[in-house]
């Protein structure tokens, strides 16, 4: 096979609910604007809505109005998705929090990741969703990336189970130019 190259995420298509609750839930209360809808062009029967999500990137979600809501999180199968994460900035963390608790819906509460904090909860249809903050800036010119690959490397050679804020912090220093 040959090798080709991806230049990022271009969408994530979910299955939603009706038209109106993936509307309130992806645009009201993660703050997506809604860019545009149309009928999915294979099954016209469903909507498909599209949700800018940031960073050029769009996450559109197939509704239909004869769909119910579950009443139980979505099963995780091996080879299903587990989570969907997305990029988001320490203070849109923190305000997450109490955002999510305003609109009634559960959630984790912040989780320490070492590099990254996280907060997790349930879209309408069950799907769990994480909320995700970088706990450092790359230098110029380097990606997130290849600063936790780096990191990874440190944290390999420190024989530790998992990347650090201390992995971070050396990687960051390494990567910098003098």
């Amino acid at each position: 096979m040959n090798d080709f190259q991806t230049q990022g995420v271009h969408h994530i298509t979910l299955n939603g609910a009706d038209r109106q609750t993936s509307i309130d839930f992806w645009q009201g209360i993660m703050g997506m604007p809604m860019v545009f809808e149309q009928p999915n062009l294979d099954a016209l029967h469903i909507n498909h809505l599209y949700f800018d999500c940031g960073g050029g990137s769009t996450i559109t979600v197939f509704t239909d109005e004869a769909r119910e809501i579950p009443d139980a999180p979505l099963p995780q199968p091996e080879g299903s998705l587990h989570h969907l994460a997305l990029w988001v900035g320490k203070q849109t963390l923190l305000d997450a929090v109490s955002g999510l608790n305003d609109a009634g819906i559960a959630s984790t509460g912040i989780k320490d990741r070492g590099f990254m904090d996280s907060l997790y909860f349930r879209d309408p249809m069950g799907l769990l969703v994480e909320l995700a903050a970088y706990k450092f800036e790359p230098p110029e010119g380097v990606t997130h990336a290849q600063v936790l690959g780096r990191a990874h490397k440190i944290r390999i050679a420190r024989n530790a189970m998992a990347i650090d804020e201390q992995d971070v912090v050396a990687a960051v220093l390494e990567l910098t130019p003098q």
